[in-house]
């Protein structure tokens, strides 16, 4: 049910829009946007009870995160599963994230070593899904994105993590789209073979692990099966 628009301004205008942002990343994730759906400001308008400026103002940020399109004269989209830019970040991702990695394996020290078995270790204990749905849970997104980070973090650095950080948003998406297409992947064993092999120090075998993880993830957008009535909520 629309709520009424309240006027506001200043600290209370940047504070709605950071709540409108959040329902809005989280509607999109949990899959309550299809991809192409357009996201109409005044729609949005009435039913988050706020002004137009709001809801602009969130839609901007979502856009740069990579979570929504910003059409020419039409407003703004969830991006089409057909999107070619998934696959360009993708490229994007197997280009860097192994240089980084193989950075990481001749550069981390001890405590790069503990870091990253302790961040393999919660990802490995926490539930990928949520119930009901066959979405990724936000918990396990969070463990998902701290044991790739940690991984690359003993490269030394920041400026190429924060390259990284950037690939990972705008890819987030289609990871959780390429997860509900590959329900029996199997990311335990991924994810170990990456531990397993950037802790013995085998920069090549760690490197191609990563690149493999990373192609079988862009690989599960290339179906074609569904991709016009995607509806995580309806699958299974």
């Amino acid at each position: 049910m629309a709520q009424a628009v309240v006027p506001v301004a200043g600290a209370d205008k940047q504070m709605l829009s950071e709540q409108v942002y959040g329902r809005l990343r989280d509607a999109i994730m949990r899959g309550e946007h299809a991809p192409g759906t357009a996201l109409k400001p005044q729609d949005l308008s009435r039913e988050q009870g706020v002004s137009l400026a709001v809801v602009r103002e969130a839609l901007v940020r979502l856009v740069g995160d990579g979570l929504a399109d910003r059409l020419h004269n039409r407003g703004f989209a969830v991006p089409a599963c057909t999107d070619r830019r998934w696959q360009e970040v993708a490229e994007a991702r197997r280009t860097i994230e192994p240089v980084l990695l193989r950075m990481s394996v001749e550069r981390g020290d001890v405590d790069w070593e503990a870091r990253v078995r302790a961040a393999h270790h919660r990802l490995a204990r926490t539930r990928p899904y949520t119930e009901p749905g066959p979405h990724y849970g936000e918990e396990w997104s969070h463990a998902h994105r701290i044991f790739h980070r940690t991984l690359l973090e003993g490269c030394g650095n920041p400026v190429l993590l924060e390259t990284f950080d950037r690939l990972w948003t705008a890819s987030e998406l289609a990871r959780r789209w390429s997860g509900y297409r590959n329900p029996t992947r199997d990311h335990l064993g991924e994810h170990r073979l990456l531990e397993e092999t950037a802790l013995a120090r085998d920069a090549d075998a760690a490197a191609e692990a990563l690149t493999r993880h990373l192609t079988l993830t862009a690989t599960g957008l290339e179906d074609p099966a569904d991709r016009a009535s995607f509806r995580p909520e309806s699958a299974g």
